[in-house]
């Protein structure tokens, strides 16, 4: 039995497959167009799209000499809920952390409101 998470996550390794599926995000597209921005034989570009395909991240089809690409959303769907499970938990140790160090600083704040909910600081 195959991860379905792990193969996600496998496919979604390879920057050239995380662009691929970003311009399938805006519709179907045929192979050839995907491949045009890339600096890649079609060949190259064919197997990126069997690795997203056996993920099921892709869908394709044969339309005469045409063969659209189409986005499959589940996969990424699955990968974004086990993220987001683990969000919360770090998002948790990090307002404990904070409430730590604002006792032994003697600052004076109080843990406030979960950081889902806090404006967030710029990063530099």
């Amino acid at each position: 039995m195959t991860d379905v998470l792990s193969t996600t996550f496998t496919a979604l390794a390879d920057p050239t497959r995380r662009a691929i599926l970003a311009r399938l995000a805006a519709g179907e597209t045929s192979v050839s167009e995907l491949a045009e921005p890339f600096d890649m034989s079609l060949p190259a570009i064919s197997k990126h799209l069997k690795v997203l395909e056996r993920a099921g991240l892709i869908v394709r089809r044969r339309e005469a000499q045409r063969r659209p690409c189409r986005l499959q959303a589940q996969p990424l769907k699955e990968a974004a809920r086990w993220i987001e499970d683990y969000r919360h938990l770090w998002e948790q140790r990090l307002d404990e952390l904070e409430a730590y160090l604002d006792r032994v600083h003697g600052t004076g704040t109080t843990a406030a409101a979960p950081r889902s909910r806090r404006p967030r600081k710029p990063r530099r």
